[in-house]
């Protein structure tokens, strides 16, 4: 309730989970940098176009461990928690009366409108979508239509050493606004668990940025990440 309000009043959109489709606004650059917002509190993830901004985000990727993918025998999404929780203690946004998801549709997108009676559940929205770089129209009754992407995906983590953590630390990394970006659906559907290696996002101007919060999360988590997937990384800031 006064989390979503307060997201409201902090950040320049929210996202839902369901939209109409690209709207024919096209390209968008909406968003705040994430060299800007190691927290993950602010919406989006806007574009590192400066030599200076592009040449942080390579000291912060190399800051990044590396080690061979695990297998992933075991993993559930039930091991991090049930979805979208508020009770993830020790990430922003926890126990504040409302749901992770609408936490971050509030957070990222514009123009919302909530269900009747309620000041947390979303039901409509515009999206400045980072990974197409498209403005999405969504409406709850098409809710696949914008998925929460986890950034560093769960059964990624999983494999790279989540198997062996607490389940409290699997439920903050599952909950954490720095690893979480509503996004367009079929996008986000397209990356499975895949590395930066196998997937990066189709809009080019956000693919360092992108890397940036994968290494926020990952040196956030003490989480490392495959040789080829921090050469990919390393090669969207050049």
């Amino acid at each position: 309730m006064i989390g979503c309000l307060l997201a409201l009043t902090t950040a320049a959109a929210l996202v839902g989970c369901e939209t109409d489709g690209p709207s024919a606004g096209g390209s968008t650059s909406a968003g705040t940098s994430p060299l800007a917002n190691p927290r993950g509190t602010g919406p989006g993830l806007a574009p590192l176009t400066s030599g200076t901004d592009r040449a942080a985000a390579r000291r912060l990727i190399e800051k990044v461990a590396t080690k061979g993918r695990g297998p992933r025998t075991g993993y559930e999404r039930s091991r991090f928690g049930h979805a979208w929780m508020d009770t993830a203690d020790g990430v922003p946004l926890a126990r504040n009366g409302c749901d992770t998801r609408n936490d971050l549709l509030a957070r990222d997108g514009r123009g919302l409108s909530y269900r009747s009676g309620s000041d947390c559940v979303v039901v409509a929205l515009t999206l400045d979508d980072p990974y197409t770089g498209t403005s999405i129209k969504w409406r709850k009754r098409k809710a696949a239509a914008v998925q929460i992407d986890h950034v560093v995906p769960l059964s990624y983590s999983w494999q790279m050493g989540a198997a062996r953590w607490s389940a409290e630390k699997r439920r903050r990394i599952a909950n954490d606004p720095l690893n979480l970006l509503p996004v367009d659906g079929p996008s986000n559907s397209s990356k499975g668990d895949s590395g930066p290696a196998s997937w990066l996002p189709p809009n080019k101007k956000i693919r360092c940025s992108y890397a940036v919060r994968i290494s926020q999360v990952a040196l956030a988590y003490e989480l490392p990440v495959t040789p080829a997937d921090k050469r990919a990384m390393l090669a969207q800031c050049e």
